[in-house]
Parts: C-alpha cells; sequence; structure tokens
C-alpha cells in the first residue's frame, strides 16, 4: 500500500512540474571547480560505474542494480523519496522506466571510503505512461564496502532554464 502511495505521490509532483526541454538545449552547466582537473583512476572507476548504473536503469537489470545499492540506500526524486526496495520496484514494476540519460558533464570526489558523483543529464523517461524530458543534475553518494562502491544514495534535482 506504502508504494502505491508513493507512486501516486511521485506520479502526481512530476506531472505538476514536467515541462518538457527542447531536444538540443542542454541542462546548465556544472560548477567549473568540480571539473577543473582531469579524474584520478579511482575518480573515473566511479564516473564509468555511474555512467553504467544509467544503462542498467533503463535495461532494468534488477540483478546489478541489487548490488550495486546498498540495503541503507535512500532514492531522492522530484516528488519525495524512498529506500532501496521502494525504488527496485519503482524500476522493475515501470512506475517510472528511465529509458535513456544523455550525460553532459560527470565529476566525482573521493573522502575517505565516501564518494559524491555528480551527473548532468537531460534524462528522457516514462512516468505514468507519459514521456517526459527533464534536464537534471544528479547527486550520488557512494561507500566503499567490502572493495567495491555501493550507491547509498541518489537525488535528482531538476534543473532549470536552458
Amino acid at each position: 500500500m506504502s508504494q502505491k502511495i508513493l507512486f501516486i505521490f511521485l506520479l502526481i509532483a512530476t506531472c505538476n512540474v514536467i515541462s518538457a526541454q527542447a531536444p538540443g538545449q542542454m541542462p546548465p552547466a556544472m560548477p567549473s571547480q568540480m571539473t577543473a582537473t582531469e579524474p584520478t583512476t579511482a575518480e573515473q572507476e566511479l564516473i564509468d560505474l555511474c555512467k553504467q548504473k544509467w544503462l542498467w536503469m533503463a535495461d532494468k537489470d534488477m540483478t546489478k542494480l541489487d548490488n550495486l545499492f546498498d540495503e541503507k540506500s535512500v532514492f531522492i526524486h522530484m516528488g519525495g523519496a524512498g529506500d532501496k526496495a521502494q525504488e527496485m520496484a519503482t524500476i522493475e514494476q515501470s512506475f517510472i522506466h528511465y529509458k535513456h540519460a544523455e550525460v553532459f558533464e560527470t565529476a566525482a570526489r573521493i573522502i575517505d571510503n565516501t564518494a559524491v558523483v555528480l551527473n548532468r543529464i537531460r534524462l528522457t523517461a516514462v512516468v505514468g505512461g507519459n514521456e517526459v524530458v527533464n534536464p537534471f543534475m544528479v547527486t550520488e553518494t557512494y561507500v566503499k564496502k567490502g572493495g567495491e562502491w555501493k550507491l547509498a544514495a541518489l537525488a535528482f534535482t531538476r534543473l532549470m532554464g536552458n
């Protein structure tokens, strides 16, 4: 029941703020301090993992996502927040189908066993049967556990303008 309520809340919130961006327009640029230097090998590993994650989400590869998402992970969308189980259900049951993420910029920062990755994207998704296109800055937080990066938090911030 709570998953259905979350879905309805996300759907309403998403529909209320949808103003599809015209093709060819790019979301505003990422802060230059995040992209001023070449990524380290470890940062590039995270950047590559994030790009792969978008493909897994589009393909609904539940096994790979289950392994990537930490058991205590949180997901923040335009209209609400949820835990791993809710996000997995959202993807698997196509409440939101992440069709394609066009990644314009990605930058990573590692602090001890924690990493923050910013993705400036244009996301094409199907929500409630309607295809929508929105520019986002996506903030991903990862923790290193047992030698692997696990996604601890993923937050979408819709970009305005452009």
